[in-house]
This record gives C-alpha cells, structure tokens and sequence, in this order.
C-alpha cells in the first residue's frame, strides 16, 4: 500500500543565518513546486531548531525528488545556511482536516 507520506528535514540554525533560511524557503515555494507535493512548511522551534515537513502524495513522488539533487531542495536550504540536515520520512497512518488558518 502506498498512501501519503511526511517528511521532516530539520538542523540546528545559528540565530545570524534564520533570516537566511527563511528568504531561501519563500523564494523557494514561490516558484514551480515538485509533482506529487501537496503542502510544505517551515517550521521553527526551541533551541534554533528548524524543519521542513512536506506532505507527499505517496512515497514514489517523494523518491522521485530526492533522486534528483536539483529538486531536493530543502536539505539543500539548510547546508546553504551552514547547518547539516537530518531527514525522516513518516508514513500517514490517519489524515483529519480541519478549517484552513489564515493569517
């Protein structure tokens, strides 16, 4: 069975190069996203911890960008700030959708 996947690439950000990451990551979501890519994110926590979690159609789609260093973009982010990326792909056992949050 092959249903929608997340994954989550996340590293440590020196305070200095957020605002780095941060331009990087609207630039790149402005732009064409990849076949099979329904929602991604940038996220910040406690500690300069940052992740992308992108949710995937299934995980060919998700093989299908890693496959080509062009297209996987977001552990491209994270070096490109100085910080070494940590990825984890997680299966979607069960989806809810609630109302959309608009800012």
């Amino acid at each position: 069975m092959s249903g929608q996947v997340l994954s989550e690439v996340s590293a440590v950000v020196a305070v200095e190069r957020e605002a780095e990451l941060v331009d990087s990551y609207r630039e790149l979501v402005a732009g064409p996203l990849p076949d099979g890519l329904i929602r991604t994110e940038l996220l910040r926590g406690p500690g300069g911890r940052w992740r992308v979690q992108s949710l995937w159609r299934d995980l060919e789609s998700l093989h299908a960008v890693r496959a080509n260093p062009r297209l996987a973009a977001a552990p491209r982010l994270f070096v490109q700030v100085g910080s070494e990326p940590e990825l984890t792909v997680f299966q979607v056992s069960v989806a809810q959708l609630g109302t959309p949050v608009l800012d």
